[in-house]
């Protein structure tokens, strides 16, 4: 059974069945494609925000790694900093297992 319900219609003014419906059409429609997941394995990170997303970890820890264990990988110039990802990866496995 077809209902008259356009993209305007609040959830709110649907019935159980009209929603129903709309699930239904929902899951047979193809699936819209996923970004990929960053490639952390080439390239650098910039700045502590950077190496936060790296190794999901707070400013303070950041900023420790980044003056401690990473310090090979990064490079700072002023308030510019560049982490090499491959390398900092590395370190960090260095660092973990040691």
């Amino acid at each position: 059974m077809e209902y008259l319900v356009s993209d305007q219609t609040p959830i709110a003014a649907l019935t159980v069945s009209q929603f129903v419906d709309l699930l239904d059409k929902h899951k047979s429609a193809p699936a819209a494609p996923i970004a990929p997941a960053r490639d952390y394995t080439q390239g650098y990170a910039y700045g502590l925000k950077g190496i936060r997303k790296l190794f999901g970890v707070s400013h303070a820890t950041a900023q420790r790694y980044k003056d401690t264990f990473l310090k090979p990988a990064v490079r700072q110039n002023g308030r510019k900093i560049v982490v090499d990802v491959a390398k900092a990866l590395e370190l960090f496995d260095e660092h973990t297992k040691g």
